[in-house]
């Protein structure tokens, strides 16, 4: 009878129209609704009240204090919107005394930053280039962070520089010259962060010869005995990387930071997280235990304050968070980095992953009876793995492992892969957004595991609050055995120490010097981190 319904616009008038898509409409629903089951309302009402009991806890918005309430919201979503990526509050505290040094800094940077007399008069002197022996500073003194490595490492670095600067009052300024803006917003009300475009020590022929055969270098200048109390240059130039000498690692030690205290202006370029041999300086240590009575969660308080995702890359995080990882009963995050080269998929890799998340519980095994004994009386839970890695095939294999046969405990195991790019493009925009958001993705989940020696990673867990299973790096293109091991602190790994310590210290291992700075567990015999368990 479809001849009988199928009219033209023409014949209707408008109340017999309106009348006619007021059925079909209600016709429509009641076909979509009725076939879906009883279970299905079930879960509806467990999630509405799941949904209701969430709602009834408020959101710690400024984190206990961390963050301050001056900023508009608009223009920074991820500032006081971060704490509902996380389905339980962290349990680590930020102290009062934390909470009062920040505050304090914030107006501190506010006298000093881009844009005051203060600064205009800093970079006049500096131009100068004149003998700070016996000159006053005065209140304003900087710290300038050059950007480079990848995004871990510029990451771990800003926090690291930010924290010398709260313990030395000094106002940090970041090179913009990449893409620092595009990620994060300004994390200062009132002023800003951003080293202006027109500074000197910025421009050619200064910023290509931050190394350490740079004049200024403080490494060298130490080596070459060309500064002492009676001689400090207007400006310095720390090197503070992968390749830096004793003498560059040792600028904490407090017989060096006389003599660097008195210099306005410090240049830093660093690609490592250097923040625990900070402890090593007797009163550094004396501020750091008040500021930080929990020693592991250095790292997590001060991301927590510094780094907020610009609104891109914030949609980014949120969009793909309530797509894939909201709805379900746990989530594993993944992150994947292969060394060497060449580098790519391995199937001794994809082995140790397996390894590991069975081993430890944190992916269920795969049913082997053919007829399975799991309860299906009950709604399975979902469990989301989330990997992170240049690589698809290694999620793109765990997807068929568990799509092909029914896990063991009859766990539903989704596996999620943001992006796959294969190369690393540091200081490309979009891949650097993507880089940010999956780092806020991993850090949302409820277990990582995260590839040894890797600053993606250390970002990610630590962000979390979480303590990793750190995958042992491969030697010989041979799984580990064991693949994986548990870490007992969420702080990053400190990559390239010193070998010793400061002055009373400087004949023992720099890993037995304090209880709390121990050798990173992803390192043999290398590596510096901060616990609390001693």
């Amino acid at each position: 009878m479809y001849h009988k319904v199928k009219i033209y616009g023409k014949v209707f008038k408008a109340l017999r129209l309106k009348t006619k898509v007021l059925i079909l409409v209600v016709f429509s629903c009641l076909l979509i609704i009725l076939p879906f089951s009883k279970n299905f309302n079930n879960q509806l009402l467990d999630a509405t009240t799941n949904d209701a009991k969430e709602s009834e806890t408020p959101r710690d918005t400024l984190i206990g204090g961390l963050l301050t309430a001056n900023f508009d919201e608009g223009s920074c979503l991820s500032r006081y919107q971060k704490t509902s990526l996380y389905r339980k509050p962290s349990p680590y505290k930020p102290s009062e005394y934390l909470i009062s040094k920040l505050r304090s800094y914030e107006m501190l940077h506010r006298r000093c930053g881009p844009d005051t007399k203060a600064y205009k008069d800093a970079t006049e002197s500096l131009s100068r280039d004149e003998n700070y022996a016996s000159k006053e500073n005065g209140e304003c003194r900087y710290i300038v962070w050059v950007a480079g490595y990848g995004l871990g490492n510029r990451i771990l670095t800003l926090a690291s520089v930010f924290l010398y600067a709260l313990l030395t009052e000094r106002i940090i300024l970041v090179d913009n010259r990449k893409d620092v803006s595009d990620l994060l917003c300004e994390p200062f009300p009132g002023t800003s962060w951003l080293l202006p475009l027109d500074f000197n020590l910025m421009q050619y022929p200064y910023v290509y010869g931050y190394n350490k055969e740079y004049p200024r270098c403080y490494g060298t200048m130490v080596n070459n005995h060309s500064i002492n109390s009676s001689s400090i240059p207007a400006h310095l130039y720390l090197h503070i990387l992968h390749d830096s000498r004793e003498s560059d690692k040792m600028f904490f030690c407090q017989k060096d930071q006389d003599l660097i205290n008195k210099v306005p202006w410090l240049i830093v370029q660093a690609n490592v997280y250097f923040v625990p041999s900070l402890w090593f300086n007797p009163t550094f240590q004396t501020e750091l235990v008040k500021l930080f009575p929990q020693k592991e969660s250095v790292f997590h308080h001060l991301a927590r304050y510094l780094f907020h995702p610009t609104n891109q890359v914030w949609d980014t995080v949120t969009t793909y968070y309530n797509d894939h990882l909201s709805k379900a009963d746990e989530r594993l995050g993944i992150q994947i980095r292969v060394f060497g080269d060449p580098a790519g998929y391995f199937k001794h890799v994809m082995d140790q992953i397996v390894a590991c998340t069975q081993r430890e519980k944190l992916l269920p095994e795969l049913d082997t009876q053919e007829e399975s004994k799991v309860n299906i009386s009950k709604t399975p839970k979902l469990k989301a793995v989330l990997v992170t890695s240049l690589y698809p095939e290694y999620s793109e294999n765990l997807t068929k492992m568990y799509w092909k046969q029914p896990s063991s405990t009859g766990e539903i195991v989704e596996v999620y892969q943001p992006s796959g790019e294969r190369v690393q493009q540091t200081d490309t925009k979009i891949h650097d957004q993507k880089a940010l958001a999956e780092m806020y993705l991993l850090s949302s989940t409820d277990n990582i595991v995260t590839s040894a020696r890797s600053t993606f990673g250390y970002v990610s867990y630590s962000l979390g609050g979480l303590k990793p299973w750190l995958l042992y790096q491969p030697t010989n293109f041979t799984t580990p055995d064991p693949p994986c091991l548990r870490s007992t602190s969420m702080e990053p790994c400190f990559l390239t120490p010193p070998s010793h310590g400061c002055e009373a210290d400087w004949r023992t291992n720099s890993g037995m010097i304090l209880p709390f700075v121990r050798h990173c567990e992803d390192i043999m015999y290398g590596g510096l981190k901060l616990h609390d368990d001693f």
